[in-house]
């Protein structure tokens, strides 16, 4: 089976994006806010936004299962307060759950959360639950930067983010850790912004000792991991002048890379720096980047191209990063597929 760890519901229906931007205008002028029950979107609709997108590249990949959630621009938690936020990430979470339920064999749900700038974490704490025990989400998406590019909220160490953790060990969940949309003209959303994020939220594990506090907590930095493995000399070295253990030990038994990595050099890269344990699969399509390598003849997000053409992996090292480490990273999922698998 081979399992993409990283997907968004970049194509959902026109009404979605309509009804947005009917909220965004009900925070200056209340009288045009919508109702949630003003959204109507058809299972047909649903169905056409996937088949014609989502799935039939992954039938024409060759992939198996993807996780699922919400778009990560349409985030957007610096917009609005925290009940804008809240009404919107649950908006979406059920759009998600549905096409979940309409694909059950190649959709999971993974869970959006409610943030806001300033407000307490613990605030996003029932819609996890609901997402959990309703929907069957199986990870969740986490975002660090709450303002948009501005960077206000404390580090991922700090005790405001320790409720979501909480609730991550209790119900045996990892965070991908995600950004939105920058509205900070400095930092291009997917070129930077995102880059920057992955690299950041690293370093701030790095840091600190969060793992020690949350032993089997688990984080999946996405994007290849922005810098970190290009610059893991760097990252070895500053952990040795904070006098923390070696990285292996320090974060490596927490902290997992995707391979949404879009040319081959990376790919390798990646892999020979950071552990095949520590890689799990995943593309991100129909993501970021959408178009076709005039390199290679090939789309960019095409992931398993180059993971079939690595020439340092071994058939048991694709294995692990096509599945086995998804499982083991998301023991949520795994309990789900034994379940249908014995069934």
């Amino acid at each position: 089976m081979i399992i993409d760890c990283h997907g968004h519901y970049t194509t959902a229906p026109k009404a979605l994006e309509t009804w947005r931007n009917q909220q965004i205008a009900g925070i200056k002028d209340p009288a045009v806010m919508p109702k949630v029950s003003d959204l109507k979107i058809s299972d047909d609709e649903l169905k056409e936004s996937i088949e014609s997108n989502q799935l039939r590249l992954m039938k024409e990949r060759g992939l198996d299962l993807t996780l699922f959630s919400p778009r990560a621009s349409f985030m957007a938690h610096h917009i609005g307060d925290f009940q804008v936020s809240s009404t919107w990430a649950a908006i979406c979470n059920e759009l998600c759950y549905r096409v979940s339920q309409l694909f059950p064999e190649h959709f999971v749900p993974v869970a959006m959360l409610p943030q806001s700038p300033g407000v307490d974490p613990a605030t996003c704490l029932p819609e996890l639950e609901k997402c959990v025990k309703e929907y069957g989400a199986v990870g969740i998406n986490l975002n660090p930067d709450p303002s948009g590019g501005h960077w206000t909220s404390p580090p991922l160490s700090d005790k405001a983010w320790f409720p979501i953790y909480e609730k991550m060990v209790e119900y045996d969940l990892p965070a991908m850790i995600h950004v939105s949309t920058s509205c900070n003209s400095c930092f291009h959303t997917t070129g930077a912004h995102y880059l920057n994020a992955d690299t950041t939220a690293f370093m701030q594990c790095l840091t600190s000792d969060l793992f020690k506090e949350f032993p089997t907590l688990k984080f999946l930095i996405p994007h290849g991991g922005g810098a970190v493995p290009y610059h893991w000399g760097r990252f070895r070295g500053l952990a040795q002048e904070l006098k923390k253990p070696l990285l292996q030990d320090h974060l490596l038994n927490n902290i997992f890379f995707d391979t949404c990595v879009y040319h081959q050099p990376g790919i390798d890269l990646l892999n020979t720096v950071i552990p095949v344990k520590n890689v799990l699969f995943a593309s991100e399509m129909i993501g970021a980047v959408r178009g076709i390598d005039p390199e290679t003849g090939h789309y960019f997000d095409d992931t398993k191209l180059y993971i079939e053409a690595s020439k340092i992996l071994s058939a048991a090292d694709r294995q692990q990063i096509y599945e086995g480490n998804a499982r083991r990273v998301f023991p949520r999922l795994d309990a789900l597929l034994k379940s249908r698998a014995a069934s």
